[in-house]
């Protein structure tokens, strides 16, 4: 009996425990194995990253944006009291250089890479996801944008600015850049003096990146529609061969090799005014502003499909170093340095173009009459695949191109050629 009595005690006590512990369940510091999960969701917006205690930084980045580094660096140590300093290094060599210095524990812990080398960093584990401020990236940023740093349904990077390419024009030998390639054939049958070297019109006729526009334009693709099937070559299909038979058909209008036809050629003979359309991307706007009096920048012509060409974008973003001993602090300053606010102040003092939607839309950029076209056709611009077999398609195009453009090949003969060297290429790891 005494047992029972002692037994029931036990139980009461028991449950009124249970229902103090439930009713001190909200309490600062009162998280026991007892109480459910909070959400997580709710869990999240209730917190706030934090730098590490000590954190210093390293960033990199080419030389043109340490001036824009050192500015954006003053303000977040203002804000959150982590020293920042910057080394250059160009985004196009960054990744590459991290997949050596990241694991060895002395690469930069922020680094500005290039969309399309993603696959590379992802494959040789340098790169962290862009997990914590993956929801406000994606809403603030271009789609286009945000899919090009997406790899594997993963969103890694913090977009800071795009590019791609248009026609830059001369304003005193050409009005505008004409609707439709008829079009430039008719102002080129005018213009046109090849023994004065005068041209209409210059493209890198043998680049795969000034190629494709063409090709995208009648609806070929490099791997499958959106750019991360290796095994599916859309480069010969009908719509490939159409591309590549019309840029064959415009020899006519510019008649010189492709080894003739390069970067430097195209910036000589446009700032000499004998070349009214020089097509390339905003990279060289600060040098042409400073050749040609009055420069312009249009949209691509149409093709004679009566659809718009469609060039190869380029998203440069901040990738944060997984090998960094400050994770926290990284991922703090890339979203600091790729918000609209300083996305704004990247273009006004190098010129880059815009990511953030907002700081695209902004008046200081929709008032720049070059900017403002870039940025319309950026929308209307392809992701360069971002997969590691996109490095077997470059120096294969050259060589089909060449065929084309030099040796007057049957375009399906050399773009059949492309698919099978690519194919070979892709399957022997070269």
């Amino acid at each position: 009996m005494l047992r029972q009595k002692y037994s029931a005690l036990v139980s009461v006590l028991m449950i009124m425990l249970l229902l103090l512990s439930a009713c001190s369940g909200g309490g600062a510091g009162s998280g026991t194995a007892s109480q459910p999960a909070a959400d997580p969701a709710a869990s999240e917006d209730m917190q706030e990253l934090l730098p590490e205690e000590g954190a210093k930084l390293t960033v990199w980045d080419s030389g043109d944006q340490k001036e824009f580094i050192e500015a954006a660096a003053k303000a977040f140590k203002e804000k959150y009291n982590v020293d920042v300093t910057f080394a250059e290094l160009g985004p196009d060599k960054s990744m590459g250089q991290m997949v050596t210095d990241g694991p060895a524990g002395v690469g930069a812990d922020v680094f500005a890479g290039v969309h399309d080398q993603i696959g590379q960093g992802v494959s040789a584990g340098v790169v962290m996801p862009n997990d914590w401020f993956e929801e406000d990236t994606r809403s603030r940023n271009s789609e286009l944008a945000i899919k090009a740093l997406t790899y594997d349904n993963i969103l890694y990077g913090y977009p800071k600015s795009v590019e791609t390419t248009a026609v830059f024009y001369n304003k005193d030998l050409i009005d505008a850049v004409p609707a439709d390639w008829n079009g430039v054939i008719q102002f080129a049958n005018k213009f046109n003096d090849t023994k004065a070297n005068k041209f209409a019109i210059m493209w890198e006729v043998g680049n795969g990146y000034y190629v494709f526009p063409f090709l995208g334009g009648y609806g070929a693709y490099v791997f499958g529609k959106d750019g991360t099937d290796p095994q599916d070559l859309g480069l010969n299909s009908q719509q490939a061969v159409e591309g590549a038979t019309f840029i064959q058909s415009l020899n006519k209008i510019l008649p010189l090799k492709t080894s003739d036809i390069n970067a430097d050629i195209k910036k000589s003979l446009f700032s000499s005014n004998k070349l009214a359309m020089n097509i390339s991307g905003p990279w060289d706007t600060g040098s042409l502003k400073e050749s040609v009096k009055n420069l312009g920048v249009g949209m691509y012509p149409n093709l004679p499909n009566g659809k718009p060409m469609t060039p190869f974008s380029g998203v440069k973003a901040y990738f944060v170093n997984a090998y960094t001993k400050y994770p926290n602090a990284s991922k703090l300053f890339a979203d600091f340095i790729t918000s609209e606010e300083w996305q704004v102040k990247n273009f006004e003092m190098n010129g880059a173009l815009p990511s953030n939607k907002n700081a695209a839309a902004s008046e200081t950029v929709q008032k720049d009459p070059i900017a403002s076209v870039f940025l319309k056709q950026f929308e209307n611009s392809v992701p360069m695949p971002s997969i590691p077999a996109m490095a077997q398609f470059w120096s294969p195009m050259e060589a089909a191109m060449s065929s084309i453009w030099n040796d007057n090949k049957d375009p399906k003969q050399a773009l059949d050629n492309l698919v099978n060297q690519m194919k070979s290429n892709i399957s022997t790891g070269q």
